[in-house]
């Protein structure tokens, strides 16, 4: 079975065809680094790790470009509030960020530009738009003109009503409902970091951004753009204008998006003092990888709820599992020719099945529930005395296979304590 990807720019589910056989150019929206990462944040984070897993799994070479964003609105105002500088406002929560992603098994990208290091490529880019007529200087700055981008919206579904063609959006973030020409560069303002430019100096919008680290690491065309859907527009959506009007090329093949997280059914909010962080859960009990596994129990482009109960149970089920293999690892039955056979058919039978799962648009959930099957046939074995360590270590093999999508760290049952029968 080939691998199936939902396409938010067709809105149905298709086959993955790269633009190079055999290799992807991935690029995953990344933090704005001017606080701590939520656990909302580290779902998409998650999610985005489980699509690069999955394509190297599916036998592609990734190329995986995360952006840092250390210039925008919110960075620029967290750096004015903290009384520090914008780099060192910055560096803290990047770093921070880093922290949290190598402890949910999140591999490593390929590549972290940042906005500010990237400044000049933008400040190319937006001259480009310029002298395609697709952008247009004021005194504060340099804006996207969307009537002259035809396919404008496509991605996002704007409905052309909603177009508010001639009317500027200053701010970084907006609604369908303020769709309008949108700032590529803002003009210098007292106290807030600036840079050099043709058309005067400023800073950058933050759409501009992605559109000019995207294609500096990876092409004018590239295959896959994920991140969460709520930045679908306008974010994404602006990318695709820059980009496309910038080169005349398609911007990328596929746009694939997860879903949100909610806290006891609402979205997370400071006023409702439901925003936690990674550190908050392992006040509770529960460490990195638990919420990983909480997260895998839904399929990405479902809304999660998060609660402390259903974390529990996440917790306690992946303890279960741990604890299962930390009795395949240990134990040496013995067992038939007949019952190794089957064994190795029973095996086979899961790969396949834990295969057609993740190529069916990722589907996690169902592969988790074809791991517990495989442990439980195990388990079953075990229990009668009819698992020999042959027999073990295959079935062993195979969950170290399942744990390269996963990314659970299911064999390394030496760091857990395995609860007595």
């Amino acid at each position: 079975m080939a691998l199936n990807l939902y396409n938010y720019l067709t809105r149905r589910k298709e086959p993955f065809r790269p633009l190079s056989e055999g290799r992807v150019g991935l690029y995953t929206c990344g933090p704005t680094v001017y606080n701590y990462a939520h656990i909302g944040n580290l779902r998409t984070y998650i999610f985005e790790d489980i699509l690069r897993r999955t394509l190297a799994f599916s036998g592609y070479a990734v190329r995986q470009v995360m952006n840092l964003t250390d210039v925008d609105d919110k960075t620029i105002r967290g750096a004015k509030h903290s009384g520090k500088t914008l780099r060192a406002f910055t560096e803290f929560y990047a770093r921070e960020f880093f922290k949290d992603v190598r402890r949910l098994n999140i591999l490593p990208a390929w590549k972290y530009p940042r906005a500010t290091r990237h400044v000049q490529d933008m400040v190319r880019l937006i001259s480009i738009l310029l002298k395609r007529r697709l952008a247009y200087q004021t005194r504060d700055g340099v804006y996207f003109d969307i009537s002259r981008f035809r396919p404008y919206g496509k991605l996002s579904r704007v409905k052309t009503r909603e177009l508010k063609v001639g009317v500027r959006v200053a701010a970084d973030e907006y609604s369908k409902a303020e769709a309008g020409d949108f700032a590529l560069w803002k003009a210098q303002k007292p106290g807030e970091p600036s840079w050099s430019a043709p058309f005067g100096r400023g800073r950058p919008g933050w759409h501009i951004e992605c559109s000019a680290m995207s294609m500096k690491y990876l092409g004018p065309s590239f295959d896959i753009h994920a991140g969460g859907v709520d930045l679908l527009f306008p974010h994404h959506e602006d990318e695709i204008a820059q980009s496309q009007g910038a080169t005349g090329k398609p911007f990328v093949r596929y746009f694939v998006e997860g879903e949100h997280l909610l806290v006891d059914g609402k979205k997370m909010a400071k006023s409702l003092g439901n925003v936690y962080r990674l550190a908050d859960l392992e006040k509770k009990g529960s460490g990195p990888l638990d919420f990983r596994y909480f997260v895998l129990g839904a399929h990405y482009r479902t809304p999660l709820n998060f609660t402390w109960k259903a974390l529990g149970a996440a917790r306690a089920a992946r303890a279960k599992i741990m604890t299962a293999l930390g009795d395949l690892k240990t134990h040496k039955g013995k067992s038939s020719l007949a019952d190794e056979n089957e064994v190795l058919k029973v095996i086979a039978y899961s790969e396949r099945q834990f295969r057609s799962a993740i190529e069916d648009d990722l589907n996690i959930p169902k592969a988790l529930a074809v791991l517990n099957e495989l442990i439980h046939y195990a388990n079953a074995l075990n229990a009668r005395g009819r698992l020999s360590s042959s027999s073990g270590r295959m079935m062993l093999a195979a969950v170290k296979e399942f744990d390269r999508v996963l990314g659970l760290d299911l064999l390394r049952v030496e760091k857990l304590a395995i609860p007595k029968r």
